[in-house]
């Protein structure tokens, strides 16, 4: 057991606004889409499309999607980040455990100054991404940059990857074959990764590489043939070049070529949310569907006991 009175564990994922209607869907993409990491174009540029177009249009739109999805407690991703948290502290009863939002509420600062307001010396912070990317990870790496220097007693570590961890490895390919013995094994598998563009992989972000060393780390759990699944990614945003293959239109191959069932998982994604329900269990379905085949789509970890226990090891490990 871990006597640790003082340290805690902030697991924090991307963000969701609070409500699924077009003003709490305009904050919140109002502050993620203004992230610099998220995209890199000159403020002077960038500020009149977002405030004059971008907004505009999406917001409404966004929040039909989010309402489609929402549950009876409020966002899947907010439902399942604050479930997770729990477990993990029911796992780690000498540490708290608890969880913020790289956008939206509760707000990662917010979250860091009032762990120490409460005394801990030492905090984890767990970005619930997998596979580090500059878009995702660094962005938390920046806030806790720019807490840390004000808080000079409090030691923050964070852990940057668990890309191939071998209990998280093993907590996603449990849950896929878990699935597939409730379910059945349709021909293929696919995994669908959130994208990036592709310049940013040119400049040297690793994510394309991590996310292909997941997908094979949990294809080789599974003793799939090289030739049972395909990695894609999902979710592009703009006409510029993202990385590739791109998951829908493979998908529509895989069914033209005479694939008749295949089942997507998404990896990339810690708990399930509008990217995951809406985009790929809801869309993807239908426009394969309308292909002839069938797609079926195996849910996030989110608040599964062997996801709590396998990112808990981690936190605990960082603490060494």
């Amino acid at each position: 057991m871990l006597d640790a009175p003082d340290t805690a564990v902030l697991a924090v994922n991307l963000g969701t606004p609070e409500t699924p209607t077009a003003p709490a869907v305009r904050r919140y993409l109002a502050e993620f889409l203004s992230d610099p990491r998220v995209v890199a174009i000159p403020p002077l540029f960038w500020k009149p499309l977002l405030y004059g177009l971008i907004l505009p249009l999406r917001s409404g739109r966004s929040a039909a999607k989010y309402a489609q999805v929402w549950l009876p407690d409020g966002s899947p991703l907010m439902v399942y980040t604050r479930r997770l948290a729990e477990a993990m502290q029911g796992l780690m009863p000498d540490l708290r455990v608890r969880h913020a939002m790289r956008y939206g509420t509760p707000a990662l600062p917010a979250e860091l100054d009032r762990l120490a307001a409460e005394g801990m010396k030492r905090i984890v912070v767990l970005p619930l991404y997998p596979q580090y990317s500059t878009t995702t990870t660094a962005s938390i790496e920046d806030q806790v940059r720019e807490w840390q220097p004000k808080h000079p007693g409090v030691t923050v570590t964070l852990v940057r990857d668990y890309a191939v961890d071998p209990d998280w490895v093993a907590a996603v390919a449990g849950s896929i074959r878990q699935w597939w013995e409730q379910h059945g094994r349709g021909e293929t598998l696919v995994f669908s990764f959130h994208g990036i563009p592709q310049r940013l992989a040119d400049a040297g972000d690793p994510y394309p590489q991590r996310c292909e060393a997941s997908a094979r780390a949990i294809a080789q759990a599974l003793e799939l043939a090289d030739d049972a699944w395909q990695l894609t990614y999902q979710s592009r945003f703009g006409r510029e070049k993202w990385l590739q293959p791109y998951a829908e239109p493979t998908l529509w191959a895989m069914a033209e070529r005479g694939v008749r069932s295949m089942d997507v998982v998404c990896p990339g994604f810690a708990t399930d949310c509008l990217e995951t329900l809406e985009e790929v269990a809801m869309g993807f379905t239908e426009t394969v569907a309308q292909r002839g085949a069938t797609m079926r789509y195996i849910p996030c970890l989110n608040d599964a006991q062997a996801h709590a226990l396998a990112l808990s090891r981690l936190s605990i490990a960082a603490l060494a």
